[in-house]
């Protein structure tokens, strides 16, 4: 076990509650098989955070690209595999088109697709900025009131999967303390009762810097100073024919949290989570409005 000597200094930005029926986080989609990571990707939510500034696909990104993801996951969700067709019954002309230009004869004209999604998964997710100055408060205002009415529909990843319920959370000058303590939207354990429970966050820098309590700290689990694995889902350009990415690392940390955090499903959690808000995060030191 490690003990935390001195604490990381807090940062400011937006709190997330990624959850619905459906989402879909694209990583390696080709054509016909379109998979989703396990948990929401950089990708996925500045696109959606440009589509609520209402940025068109063609518009520079690099002001969003400065915000770091950090991701909860209250719920990972069930893998669900969906199978469409594309192109059946109809004529020769309106049938897809192949890679050399061409149309598929009536016969292959239906095409066979796998498309993958998470389930009845939950996420909380802070965006946050480091460094605190006016240009960087004033950039997390823009966000957030884009987020509260955006300019066009929001998305869990793709279009058919729309988010359940509130999407904004808040503002807070110490949103990753708030990543840490917000209600959770999974279910108490019954064998477990009065027990910590561990639950993954997932990063794009290392987790040393989330500011946990010693209780908290897994004896078997790593610390997250360390990547994991990389992902190739940074955005460089949504350009419709020059669309980009890079690859990035991604940190996992597993923190010990109370049972007494697990609020339940449905009306529970959003019960605990409006009580959250207003008494915790509306607080001086919690919310910066």
């Amino acid at each position: 076990m490690t003990t935390r000597t001195t604490a990381p200094a807090p940062e400011a930005g937006l709190l997330l509650r990624l959850t619905g029926p459906l989402q879909s986080w694209g990583l390696h989609s080709h054509f016909n098989e379109r998979d989703t990571a396990a948990f929401p990707t950089r990708s996925g939510i500045i696109g959606m955070l440009a589509s609520a500034l209402g940025r068109h696909r063609d518009q520079p990104i690099d002001d969003l690209t400065q915000l770091h993801l950090t991701v909860r996951t209250d719920r990972p969700g069930v893998m669900l595999r969906d199978l469409h067709t594309v192109g059946g019954g109809l004529p020769a002309k309106a049938t897809v088109t192949t890679a050399e230009g061409k149309k598929r004869p009536g016969d292959t004209g239906t095409l066979l697709t796998h498309r993958y999604y998470l389930a009845d998964a939950a996420f909380t997710a802070a965006l946050t900025l480091p460094q605190h100055n006016a240009e960087n408060a004033a950039f997390l205002d823009l966000c957030a009131d884009a987020l509260r009415a955006p300019r066009w529909p929001l998305h869990l990843g793709r279009r058919s999967c729309p988010p359940e319920g509130p999407l904004l959370l808040g503002q807070s000058n110490d949103a990753l303390h708030h990543l840490i303590h917000l209600p959770l939207a999974a279910r108490p354990a019954r064998d477990q009762v009065g027990e910590d429970r561990p639950v993954e966050f997932l990063a794009d820098r290392p987790l040393t810097n989330l500011p946990v309590q010693d209780h908290m700290i897994s004896t078997i689990s790593e610390d997250g100073s360390h990547p994991s694995s990389e992902l190739n889902d940074q955005p460089l350009t949504y350009h419709p024919t020059q669309r980009a990415y890079r690859a990035r690392p991604l940190y996992r940390r597993s923190l010990l949290l109370p049972h007494a955090q697990f609020a339940g499903l449905g009306t529970n959690q959003l019960t605990a989570l409006t009580h959250y808000l207003k008494h915790q995060l509306t607080t001086p030191e919690g919310n910066r409005r």
